[in-house]
């Protein structure tokens, strides 16, 4: 949905729950709508540049991950004692 979309949904249930004639029900799914509604336009400004003199994200200098030579074999973790019980957790 766009963000027009959205405000033009919680206009309509705020419409809703000014005439009153909703049963408390419904009036608490249009609170809830409203709620969850303000949440998510307020995410959107969050996230979203408000004015072209924003500053903008700093160039990538063509970082990226990696992989990483592993420093211990997998053979090299301390094993079991074989006639040593096994704890098990109760």
């Amino acid at each position: 949905m766009t963000r027009a979309e959205l405000e033009r949904v919680r206009e309509w249930a705020l419409q809703k729950l000014a005439t009153g004639q909703e049963p408390p029900w419904a009036w608490y799914q249009y609170m809830k709508l409203r709620e969850t509604l303000d949440a998510i336009l307020a995410g959107v400004d969050a996230v979203t540049p408000q004015t072209a003199n924003s500053p903008q994200e700093a160039p990538r200098r063509g970082t990226r991950l990696r992989l990483v030579e592993a420093t211990r074999s997998p053979d090299s973790a301390q094993r079991h004692r074989a006639d040593e019980p096994v704890q098990l957790p109760m």
